[in-house]
């Protein structure tokens, strides 16, 4: 280290953050404004915050999965319909910390078949919900029950929404109060909600029955002004109706007289083919206020093609088209990528789409682009590394470019996740045509390769206008089976103009070198080139699991599942003066001593050394001198999967099928540390250039982010070792100055029951010593007696525990059965009793026996009782056996005062006459 510095080593980890399933089935809402988005997985839904990706909330629905959902335009209340037909109405939190949130009511059976829509009017009052069986229901939210009842739908409902116009400039007494519904009879029916408190015949009847669709209605939208009404089928039309009363009939040839009152039937006024299933459909205006626009200009539709496309109502014309990046145009036959619902957000102007593959993107209408992706579900983490995509600002003086700023996965799919560290935000790569198998990182993160089932490895790379978009430059092919494997130089330099070679491993059991050195480091959207092999060895008997390549570039390691690893020698000439590249690799030794296949071979940074990780659950470290293993590192429960150098060779961290991530001394052959945030095998693991993150994917589709916090954890460390000696030395004078209240109080904060317990012996010896005791008082001593009387119901409970462990030994048993007699002789059973309902003191927990209670509750005061009973029970056994003992010393003393012999020739004198 220059300067003579230490070098900073790194032990502690803790979680700092995860990536979970986010989205696996089901509905989703957001918030008007766009920052909350409500998401399901299995049977929860989630609240998080959509502009870093942080959970907010959990909301608990154990009577089973859900089946809609809605959160009110205020964003107080989220309403979920689950499979029993329940209701369930929550309300959010205003401070959320990732807790669990619990049904403020529950109505078991809101319906009689599964609801599959719902909405809340604009005013957050009142709830609609649609069910299988054709009936809707309108409910108070504040009361929970039901103000109206519609039924004659010809099958399920299909789409509900209010129609409750909101214009500040019509000044009129009457009020308009709708709900329009659709349902697979392909019929759109209107509803008066306002009938009924006018006392109209016919009021749960619908006022209007439009036909026009002859597919189900999927999307309806109403203007604010409640003048125009958009649907949308999946019979690849959507139709605008006239709402307005300019439209009524002067004869009332259309008019409808439903009770003392005239309905009007809205009138087809435009119908617009769209040649797709429609899902999703609503007006675009981003006048939000502006009620003088006579129709409407622009309306968005989102269904079976995976777009959003933006139209001109007047001409019938597309007008732009939102797609999701080069994802989106790729052929991608595992996943379907059509949308299953849509959202326009008219204060931010923005439309939310969720697809059917559990992706949700953000398009912002302004710049008719695509401004954040949130992936819902992950599948299983195969792979894992770190990318550090060079940034078009330019760096602060002294300072070089950022480093690890994305993070790329291979999970259980042919596309490739790329993560934004800082605020989550995704983006998927699609160029392979079956599941990516392996990732490598070139160039210092610059750019990557991918292997696949597909047999081919491609190399990607950021793109010059956008570094944060990411492109295929290059395709290897001439593998004959699935690539696992890949190795990319590790020379490099942040001014490098081309990358070097890579070597990938395959189910064919050969090992290619590839060369890279006429690949641009930048992506410029043109056809990827197609790299030449430049050489082929055949390496094992049977799959190749790993590649590594030696941090100077001259050495290649490779494991297999023929329970071997093999080091090469590599040589390397890159093309020049017309001459073209050259490459070879010469084995030069075998690493053997593994029980199973070797899943993971690492080249040491620092030291010629070769660390393996095997499924016969152990990690061997090899020398490359002589290929022998020199050290074995065992405490995995089941196979290693990964394995990894750091703080400069001397610790280890590999990862497992039994779920944990540990940390390794490597001189000391010993476990330091075991991370546990998994419940299924650990296939990825990848570590930052600082070191200072650590990252572990596994097949639980969990990404756990695990940062160092040695330095704060030794701060911390050295910051309780001096409060501890000021409490010590506070403690002493206390005890000094007998004052008992504050000397209990401190031993009881400082967790020391040694301490406290050689306090109470002082203070019955000093009292037996100066002949103190009194019958009036509980222990023996007034002061402790008032101590004891007025201590607080927290330190109570704890110090009942420690009566409880000092009454298990013989020697402490009389210090433990005093202090306990005081106690419940100045304090009543009721005060103990409340003492355990109390709030326990912070860290403190009853583990004693086995036991993980904390200590302020009613089980652990039953613990106590329990624990105390037997051992009280054999202390007074004991002691009336000793009573009894002492009767015959008793005996035998008073008997040799008096004289046993009284005779004077040495006869034995009877016992009865001795007196």
């Amino acid at each position: 280290m220059a300067g003579g510095q230490r070098p900073k080593v790194r032990t502690v980890y803790k979680q700092l953050r995860t990536i979970e399933p986010l989205h696996t089935t089901g509905p989703i809402a957001v918030a008007l404004d766009g920052s909350k988005i409500v998401t399901c997985v299995a049977e929860e839904a989630l609240l998080t915050e959509s502009s870093s990706g942080k959970l907010l909330c959990r909301f608990s629905c154990a009577s089973g999965s859900i089946t809609t959902l809605c959160l009110s335009p205020s964003a107080a209340y989220l309403i979920l319909f689950t499979t029993p037909h329940s209701l369930g109405l929550y309300e959010i939190p205003k401070v959320c910390s990732g807790q669990v949130v619990h049904p403020s009511r529950v109505i078991a059976r809101a319906h009689d078949a599964p609801v599959h829509v719902c909405t809340v009017d604009p005013t957050s009052t009142f709830l609609a919900s649609g069910s299988a069986d054709g009936i809707v229901k309108v409910w108070d939210i504040s009361a929970g029950h039901v103000t109206h009842v519609f039924k004659g739908h010809g099958g399920v409902v299909s789409a509900l929404k209010f129609n409750f116009p909101r214009d500040p400039s019509i000044a009129s007494s009457v009020k308009t109060f709708q709900l329009v519904t659709a349902s697979v009879d392909t019929r759109i029916r209107l509803f008066d909600l306002m009938a009924t408190s006018r006392n109209d015949q016919g009021a749960l009847r619908p006022i209007a029955v439009l036909e026009g669709h002859v597919s189900v209605p999927r999307g309806l939208d109403v203007t604010p002004d409640g003048k125009w009404l958009i649907s949308g089928g999946r019979d690849a039309v959507v139709l605008l109706w006239d709402m307005s009363t300019s439209s009524r009939s002067s004869d009332g040839s259309t008019n409808q007289r439903k009770g003392n009152s005239i309905v009007v039937a809205p009138t087809l006024s435009k119908t617009v083919p769209v040649m797709e299933s429609v899902e999703a459909v609503g007006f675009v205006h981003p006048e939000t206020n502006n009620f003088t626009v006579k129709s409407p200009r622009q309306f968005f539709t989102a269904g079976d093609k995976g777009v959003v496309r933006i139209w001109d109502l007047a001409q019938g014309s597309v007008i732009y088209t939102l797609t999701t990046g080069s994802a989106s145009n790729a052929v991608d036959q595992e996943a379907q990528r059509q949308i299953i619902d849509a959202f326009y957000l008219p204060t931010v102007d923005v439309i939310i789409s969720a697809h059917a593959d559990q992706n949700i993107f953000f398009y912002s209408l302004k710049s008719r682009s695509l401004v954040r992706h949130m992936i819902g579900y992950n599948d299983e983490i195969v792979d894992a590394i770190f990318l550090s995509p060079p940034s078009s600002a330019p760096y602060p003086p002294g300072n070089s470019r950022p480093r690890d700023n994305q993070l790329a996965l291979a999970t259980n799919s042919s596309l490739i996740r790329i993560y934004s560290i800082s605020n989550l935000d995704a983006q998927v790569l699609a160029g392979h045509s079956e599941i990516v198998l392996s990732l490598d990182q070139g160039l210092g993160g610059r750019i990557f390769a991918s292997g696949s089932k597909d047999k081919s490895t491609r190399i990607w790379a950021s793109s010059h206008h956008d570094t944060n978009v990411w492109g295929c430059i290059a395709v290897c092919d001439g593998h004959t089976e699935s690539v696992g494997s890949i190795a990319m130089s590790r020379v490099y330099n942040d001014t490098d103009s081309h990358p070097r070679f890579v070597f990938t491993g395959s189910q064919d059991r050969t090992i290619k070198m590839w060369d890279l050195s006429e690949l641009p480091l930048t992506f410029a959207g043109v056809e990827p080139i197609r790299c030449h092999s430049l050489t082929t060895h055949k390496a094992h008997d049977k799959d190749i699991n790993s590649l590594d390549i030696a941090p100077n570039d001259q050495f290649l390691a490779s494991g297999s599942q023929d329970r071997t690893a093999n080091i090469y020698e590599v040589f390397y000439t890159p093309g020049s003066g017309g001459k073209p590249p050259h490459g070879e690799i010469k084995r030069l030794g075998c690493c053997k001593g593994h029980k199973r296949g070797v899943w993971n071979v690492r080249f040491g940074k620092t030291e010629r050394v070769l660390a393996t990780g095997s499924s016969d659950k152990t990690v061997k470290l090899w020398n490359l001198e002589d290929f022998a293993c020199i050290k074995t590192f065992e405490g995995h429960t089941n196979s290693v999967l990964r394995v990894d150098f750091i703080n400069y060779g001397m610790h280890l961290v590999s990862t497992g099928s039994d779920g944990l991530v540990k940390l390794w001394s490597v001189r000391e052959e010993t476990c330091i540390a075991t991370l546990d945030n998994h419940e299924d095998k650990i296939w990825a693991l990848a570590i930052s250039t600082d070191e200072a993150t650590i990252v572990s994917g596994a097949a639980d589709s969990v990404v756990t982010f695990w940062q160092d916090c040695t330095e704060e954890e030794e701060k911390e460390r050295e910051t309780k070792r001096a409060n501890q000696v000021l409490r010590e030395q506070d403690f002493m004078s206390y005890l000094a100055m007998h004052d008992y209240r504050r000397a209990i109080e401190l031993a009881l904060a400082m967790q020391q029951p040694g301490r406290l317990l050689a306090l109470f012996e002082d203070i019955r010896s000093v009292a037996l010593e100066q002949g103190l005791q009194s019958d009036t008082s509980g222990s023996g001593n007034h002061a402790l007696d008032e101590v004891l009387r007025t201590l607080p119901s927290p330190d109570l409970s704890l110090l009942l525990r420690y009566i409880r462990d000092w009454n298990t030994n013989a020697k402490t048993s009389g210090i433990a059965q005093s202090v306990l007699y005081a106690i419940l002789k100045l304090r009543p059973a009721e005060e103990i009793v409340e003492a355990f309902g109390s709030n326990p003191p912070e860290g403190t927990s009853d583990s004693s026996h086995g036991s993980q209670q904390p200590i302020g509750t009613i089980s652990s005061l039953k613990d106590i009782v329990n624990g105390l009973i037997p051992y009280t029970q054999r202390h007074l056994a004991r002691l009336d056996r000793l009573v009894q003992e002492s009767f015959v010393v008793d005996y035998i003393l008073n008997e040799m005062d008096d004289g046993i012999f009284n005779g004077t020739d040495g006869e034995p004198v009877d016992v009865d006459d001795a007196k």
